[in-house]
């Protein structure tokens, strides 16, 4: 059997767009004598649309684009991504779907059973569970279709398990000879291998093919990556598509035939090609033809403006340098120096004025070393802000902002500040991935002048402040901030692999406290390449009491003696 992948970047909303890249996948499949072509979940519609699926009008929007589908698939199977009507009384109005058209003709569809509702996904909100499976005969093969969670459940390759079913292996059961699983499943840190090994995985123990299609695109701030696979019946990985781009591709089920790769997806460089990805597509998708950055002379903004060059090019980008009466002259040289490296133009708009008449007029104190004069601290940042902002409205352009995601956790921001902007670049990564993307991107010559990665980390908003003197070394806080939020780990177990006890407590008191999930609620839309990242899979109140702390000697003994028990 020949098949055909799509791997398309569609817009939600975007009927018409998506229609198109759905039609241009056919096409590829006519003129490379497919028998299947396969494209990814929802991709009529666009994923993830939100509380789009619950309006009435998006079912009978996607009829149109469906129909047009249909009437082009002659002389081949096509498997689609879309929603559908329920039936009348059940609880959703939805289905999320794959449409299985065969020369012009609707075979049916493969609905989806498994619904997530962890981190970014919310499917339970929008789709009623399909409790219906069905193969689809194909020359002399039998299909069965996975749509994405119905796929992620194999028994025998994960440990822990969401869901007591699992429709791919009842597929399999019923006598499927090809499995094909269409995903809309976003990037993250190290999935790109872990998909690759679950899909071989299965392919081996079943001893039949799989075709896994991946969408491909950033849409706000989460970034899918493609990376489509293809597995014989051994379980040999015999098509990887490349990841962060629009692939058409076909190949012939044969066993035996491996090509053996496999993509690891956990390295620095998938990191900095997914960033890319999520800063051109966000712009272009909301029509933004050029970009404005806040330039300090720090890493964090050097990373922006490398990244937004890049994604954009550099004619298409502004950077402002905005010192005070507290910026270093060695900020400022760096600064003009990035803009000279990168080739994009750089102004300079001082604060000096603005924030001495502010001052006055409310009755700051200047900051002094180690003075506790923040509010004026603050002013200087909300100045920048103003002044960033403005220029993005009168110049229609998108203010990237520069914060990380170690700032972000602990609060370490200002708002109305250093926080505005229309998207967060650098809000997944941690003060130590941004220093490894600096690195990154100088492996070959120096892009970031190395001054600017060898500098003390600084606001530069009193005179000789510097970071770590209001927070603990990044090297030590880094490691606990992934563990806490990448894996959800608890104080104890933090401390167990090896953090000291009283740190723990403080950073995780800091992340929780109200007054920064005030801020982070007030985030523009942050790039998330990991799992359980600021953002909107993360949900805490903002009103709350509770705080961590160690257990008590008798709370110490009661879990060790439950743990006895269990045991």
């Amino acid at each position: 059997m020949r098949v055909t992948i799509g791997q398309i970047n569609t817009t939600n909303g975007d009927y018409a767009g998506n229609t198109a890249g759905i039609l241009r996948a056919i096409e590829r499949a006519k003129q490379d004598a497919s028998d299947l072509v396969v494209v990814p979940e929802t991709c009529v519609q666009g994923y993830m649309s939100f509380d789009w699926f619950l309006d009435r009008d998006v079912a009978r929007s996607s009829l149109e684009p469906l129909e047009k589908i249909i009437q082009a698939t002659d002389g081949l199977t096509a498997v689609i991504g879309t929603v559908r009507p329920t039936e009348e009384g059940a609880g959703r109005r939805l289905y999320n779907s794959a449409a299985v058209i065969r020369n012009q003709k609707l075979l049916g569809f493969a609905d989806k059973t498994l619904l997530p509702e962890y981190d970014i996904f919310d499917d339970p909100r929008y789709f009623e569970p399909s409790r219906v499976r069905q193969l689809f005969p194909l020359k002399d093969a039998s299909i069965g279709v996975a749509i994405c969670e119905d796929f992620w459940n194999d028994k025998t390759f994960w440990k822990e398990r969401l869901y007591q079913n699992d429709p791919a292996d009842e597929l399999i059961e019923m006598g499927a000879s090809v499995l094909v699983s269409i995903n809309a499943s976003p990037f993250n840190k190290g999935k790109m291998g872990q998909r690759c090994s679950m899909v071989s995985h299965r392919a081996k123990a079943a001893g039949l093919p799989i075709v896994f299609v991946n969408l491909v695109g950033g849409n706000d701030g989460i970034i899918f990556d493609g990376a489509s696979i293809v597995a014989d019946c051994k379980g040999e990985i015999i098509l990887q598509a490349p990841p962060f781009e629009e692939f058409f591709g076909t190949v012939d089920l044969d066993c035996g035939v491996s090509h053996d790769y496999c993509l690891p997806g956990a390295d620095i460089e998938t990191v900095h090609r997914a960033l890319v990805l999520g800063i051109h597509d966000y712009a272009r998708k909301n029509r933004f033809k050029t970009a404005v950055i806040g330039l300090s002379g720090g890493i964090d903004s050097a990373v922006v403006a490398a990244l937004a060059c890049e994604a954009l090019g550099s004619q298409n980008v502004l950077s402002v340098m905005m010192p005070s009466p507290f910026s270093s002259r060695g900020s400022i040289d760096d600064s003009i120096e990035l803009g000279r490296r990168l080739g994009m133009r750089t102004i300079e708009h001082p604060i000096n004025s603005a924030f001495e008449a502010l001052s006055k007029e409310l009755n700051l104190l200047i900051p002094t070393r180690g003075g506790e004069e923040l509010a004026a601290e603050n002013l200087q940042s909300r100045l920048r802000g103003n002044i960033l902002m403005t220029i993005s409205n009168k110049e229609n352009r998108l203010l990237l902002s520069t914060g990380n995601k170690s700032e972000l956790a602990l609060g370490y921001c200002t708002l109305y500040g250093d926080t505005n902007g229309g998207l967060a670049v650098l809000g997944d990564l941690l003060k130590t991935e941004v220093y490894a993307l600096a690195r990154h991107y100088n492996r070959e010559s120096e892009i970031i002048p190395q001054a600017i990665i060898d500098k003390r980390p600084s606001a530069e908003l009193a005179p000789g402040q510097f970071d770590d003197q209001s927070l603990p070394p990044y090297d030590k806080i880094d490691p606990i901030l992934q563990l806490y939020f990448e894996q959800k780990a608890m104080p104890e177990e933090i401390i167990a692999a090896g953090h000291d006890s009283e740190m723990v407590y403080d950073l995780l008191n800091r992340v929780e406290s109200p007054a920064n999930e005030f801020k982070r609620r007030q985030l523009p839309p942050t790039l998330i390449i990991s799992k359980n990242a600021i953002g909107i899979g993360r949900r805490r109140p903002i009103t709350h009491r509770f705080r961590r702390r160690p257990p008590t000697p008798e709370e110490r003994a009661s879990i060790k003696s439950r743990e006895r028990e269990k045991g």
